[in-house]
């Protein structure tokens, strides 16, 4: 499982037109599930994010967690993190989970976050065409593996 966290003062994702999920400031979560994913793969990378510490303090510095904040997170499906371009032009994704693996965990990952943050998350349409719209702060972008998580 792979997730790209950007730290966002304000996100949206809209579909045919219309905002299904909205946040002000925290993380717009980019999610990634391959064949291989589980409900342990969920459990450790939404604790990362619900805890990770990139906020500023008073001093500037990147210590205050979503929690701390009072931040959100937008979730969005996208199987295209883990294309893979070594050969041509055209990026394969075989490495992706099909829906019938991934839609479940993807909704597992939304209970998961909203547990960890005490609330509910916004979020996208699993295989929808979507429009993400998001101003990152900083920048800060993350990107998390859980088959990195041995190695942490």
């Amino acid at each position: 499982m792979r997730a790209v966290i950007q730290r966002v003062s304000e996100a949206s994702c809209t579909v045919e037109q219309q905002v299904v999920g909205a946040i002000g400031q925290g993380f717009l979560v980019l999610l990634g599930i391959e064949d291989s994913d589980d409900e342990n793969d969920i459990r450790w990378l939404a604790q990362k994010i619900a805890n990770l510490r990139v906020f500023g303090d008073e001093n500037a510095l990147m210590n205050r967690s979503l929690h701390d904040v009072g931040g959100n997170i937008l979730l969005i499906s996208q199987f295209t993190l883990f294309a893979q371009t070594k050969k041509g032009n055209r990026p394969s994704f075989i490495r992706a989970a099909k829906p019938a693996h991934a839609a479940p965990l993807y909704k597992a990952m939304i209970a998961e976050l909203s547990n960890q943050l005490g609330k509910e998350i916004a979020v996208g349409i699993f295989g929808a065409d979507m429009q993400v719209s998001l101003v990152n702060d900083g920048p800060v972008t993350i990107v998390m593996d859980t088959k990195d998580k041995d190695n942490h």
